[in-house]
Protein backbone atom coordinates (compact mmCIF):
# COMPACT_ATOMS: atom_id res chain seq x y z
CA UNK A 1 0.00 0.00 0.00
CA UNK A 2 1.58 3.59 -1.00
CA UNK A 3 1.85 6.29 1.30
CA UNK A 4 -0.48 8.87 1.19
CA UNK A 5 0.05 13.05 2.17
CA UNK A 6 -3.15 14.64 4.89
CA UNK A 7 -2.88 17.23 6.99
CA UNK A 8 -2.60 15.86 10.59
CA UNK A 9 -5.91 15.94 12.61
CA UNK A 10 -3.74 15.24 15.90
CA UNK A 11 -0.21 17.30 16.04
CA UNK A 12 -1.67 20.32 14.23
CA UNK A 13 -0.85 23.99 15.42
CA UNK A 14 -2.90 25.69 12.03
CA UNK A 15 -3.81 23.89 9.31
CA UNK A 16 -1.84 20.71 10.39
CA UNK A 17 0.29 20.71 7.13
CA UNK A 18 3.63 20.62 8.90
CA UNK A 19 2.31 17.63 11.45
CA UNK A 20 0.94 15.77 7.91
CA UNK A 21 4.07 16.22 5.91
CA UNK A 22 6.42 14.77 9.05
CA UNK A 23 4.48 11.97 9.43
CA UNK A 24 4.77 11.19 5.81
CA UNK A 25 8.57 11.57 5.83
CA UNK A 26 8.84 9.42 9.34
CA UNK A 27 10.28 12.71 11.16
CA UNK A 28 9.43 14.42 13.99
CA UNK A 29 7.04 17.69 13.27
CA UNK A 30 8.85 20.37 14.91
CA UNK A 31 12.32 19.32 12.65
CA UNK A 32 9.53 20.55 9.93
CA UNK A 33 8.28 23.07 11.75
CA UNK A 34 11.67 24.76 12.31
CA UNK A 35 12.48 24.31 8.72
CA UNK A 36 9.68 26.26 7.55
CA UNK A 37 10.11 28.91 10.16
CA UNK A 38 13.20 29.20 8.69
CA UNK A 39 12.11 29.44 4.75
CA UNK A 40 9.74 31.99 6.14
CA UNK A 41 12.53 34.32 7.71
CA UNK A 42 14.55 33.73 4.54
CA UNK A 43 12.34 36.10 2.33
CA UNK A 44 8.99 35.15 3.19
CA UNK A 45 9.56 31.55 0.89
CA UNK A 46 7.73 29.32 3.10
CA UNK A 47 4.84 31.07 3.50
CA UNK A 48 2.69 30.63 0.00
CA UNK A 49 3.87 26.97 -0.22
CA UNK A 50 2.51 26.22 2.69
CA UNK A 51 -1.01 27.88 1.94
CA UNK A 52 -1.40 26.49 -1.01
CA UNK A 53 -0.64 22.99 0.59
CA UNK A 54 -3.17 23.69 3.27
CA UNK A 55 -5.67 24.49 0.76
CA UNK A 56 -4.74 21.46 -1.52
CA UNK A 57 -3.19 18.57 0.86
CA UNK A 58 -6.95 16.86 2.11
CA UNK A 59 -7.57 16.17 5.98
CA UNK A 60 -6.27 13.00 7.43
CA UNK A 61 -9.68 10.11 6.84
Amino acid sequence: MAKKLYKSRTDRQLFGVCGGLAEYLGVDSTLVRVILVLFCLAGGSGLIPYLICALIIPNEP
